[in-house]
């Protein structure tokens, strides 16, 4: 059988109809590997489950004796509840009441997808450790099967499979063809999984260790000691994105972990940030990070270290988005809320030398109101907001994906004082586009902001700032000057935009502290020193 992408499929369909009682089978599209599973609950009506719709069986009833006639057709019952189908990928999930009685039964089909790998097969044989994730159902343990029998066969590596509940080589004690000449390790018991996974590097020698569903403390541990020993891991882990991965305390630890550090006052002030942060603990186990989106469409993070320090400081940490389709791969820069850049670095040069200055754009307008239309690149702000925002302050704003176009650039404090500061930022200011800096991307920072520029009829640099209220600068300045009456001799503050900065240095002057101001514009800001 093949699917759209020529990818063979292998279900063993027949072998799993055979154990469902002929009331449902009657029910199924054998034809279609769009099947996912069979469910059956004592009392209720069986139910059909396809990728893209499910089928209710409301003329059929489930009872004691469907339930009964599945159990004789499968093999043990392990103690997670779940058995097989001997030489199948098929796997049977039990519920049971309180005294042990089996009232329902999952029966999902389980494939291997022969080339359902070709989004990712570039960098699966580069030695690097490869983590997948994805909503359940959604083909993690298909893809795992596929790069485990490219690495076997294709590479030629040791590979040893540990197989919590045989769901990646099948039930029985032969290994399914799909998993091609790695080796299986079956584990007894869920709960020693991490012990098997050591048992497999200290006893069999693997280049390659693949594990199914990492999903506890021990195992992440575990998952660390195999990396240290120089053994390529791959495997699949409970959570959608990283970002879930990042907040789980549980497994955090596979993409390096997380601890709270308390920053001096001079490299909180650099860093624009809270005294007390999150960062990174140690290296990740995991190089690389997959996504997987839906069938052939997966965001890959190709540096997992990187992304997590940029996460855990606020700021975006784009994947590159992959999509099959026919034989080629697409790829492209996933930006906020889902819109994609190609991957075509950004060419500024045309703005740099076309005949019309920078600082001579004026808003486009809007041939049916006359009004000035803007076009605005957020960086790092949601755009989502902004959007809903602009529907009520200023509704004549175009939310471009490519800075080329923009007018005007937005972002935020904490994505400008990154250092090195983004490529993007550092060009724009370089060739006059104004840059826009709010302190937090809040809808009110975001308002401020609409209302700032409505009516303006050139977009300049004047119009540059950095958006804090008079509140935050001040209380900034009071602070300042107590510890220069305290005896410091000098402090440096925040940077500020001009009207701020004037009733900064009024305020301090005020207090009997001297001032000055240093630095150029959008990191222009006030130093206070004692008077001679």
């Amino acid at each position: 059988m093949k699917d759209i992408y020529n990818s063979e499929i292998l279900d063993d369909l027949d072998l799993f109809l055979k154990i469902l009682p002929s009331k449902i089978i009657n029910h199924i599209d054998v034809h279609s590997h769009e099947l996912i599973e069979i469910v059956m609950d004592i009392g209720r009506p069986p139910v059909i489950i396809y990728s893209s719709h499910q089928k209710i069986l409301q003329d059929q009833t489930t009872t004691f004796l469907d339930i009964s006639f599945v159990l004789e057709k499968i093999g043990h019952v392990g103690d997670d509840n779940r058995a097989g189908i001997e030489k199948t990928l098929h796997r049977i999930s039990l519920i049971r009441n309180r005294f042990g009685k089996t009232v329902g039964i999952t029966c999902r089909v389980g494939r291997a997808v022969f080339g359902s790998i070709k989004v990712i097969e570039d960098f699966i044989g580069t030695n690097k450790s490869i983590l997948i994730m994805g909503k359940p159902g959604i083909g993690k343990t298909t893809m795992l099967r596929e790069i485990t029998r490219l690495l076997a066969d294709k590479q030629q590596k040791r590979v040893v499979v540990v197989d919590t509940s045989n769901e990646i080589a099948g039930d029985g004690d032969i290994p399914h063809p799909a998993i091609g000449s790695a080796r299986r390790m079956q584990v007894s018991n869920t709960e020693l999984q991490h012990n098997v996974m050591i048992e497999a590097v200290e006893n069999h020698m693997p280049e390659v260790v693949v594990i199914d569903e990492i999903s506890t403390e021990k195992e992440a541990n575990a998952c660390r000691t195999i990396a240290e020993r120089g053994v390529q891991l791959i495997a699949t882990a409970h959570g959608n994105t990283l970002d879930n991965l990042i907040i789980n305390p549980t497994i955090s630890d596979l993409v390096g972990g997380t601890k709270s550090v308390t920053l001096g006052d001079i490299e909180a002030r650099r860093r624009k940030s809270q005294k007390t942060v999150l960062e990174r603990q140690h290296e990740p186990t995991f190089d690389i990070v997959v996504e997987i989106i839906g069938r052939n469409e997966v965001a890959v993070h190709f540096d997992v270290a990187l992304a997590v320090d940029k996460k855990l400081r606020g700021i975006a940490s784009p994947s590159e988005l992959r999509k099959l389709t026919g034989e080629d791969v697409i790829k492209s820069i996933d930006l906020e809320e889902n819109e994609t850049l190609n991957m075509t670095p950004f060419n500024f040069s045309k703005l740099k030398n076309s005949n019309l200055s920078i600082h001579d754009i004026t808003p486009k307008k809007n041939k049916k109101s006359n009004t000035k239309r803007i076009n605005i690149y957020p960086f790092g702000i949601q755009k989502t907001k902004l959007r809903n925002s602009s529907k009520t302050i200023y509704n004549n704003i175009s939310l471009v994906s490519n800075p080329e176009k923009a007018e005007i650039i937005l972002t935020t404090k904490s994505n400008y004082s990154r250092d090195p500061k983004p490529k993007i930022l550092e060009t724009a200011e370089k060739l006059g586009i104004p840059v826009h800096i709010l302190r937090k991307g809040s809808s009110d920072q975001i308002i401020r902001f609409l209302e700032k520029i409505k009516g303006k009829s050139k977009l300049e640099n004047s119009e540059i700032d950095l958006d804090i209220d008079d509140s935050d600068a001040l209380n900034e300045v009071k602070i300042a000057v107590k510890k220069i009456l305290n005896g410091e001799n000098e402090i440096e503050l925040s940077p500020r935009d001009a009207d701020i900065r004037r009733r900064q240095h009024f305020f301090a002057n005020t207090l009997g502290v001297g001032t000055k101001s240093i630095g150029k514009e959008l990191n222009r800001r006030l130093v206070l020193k004692k008077r001679d």
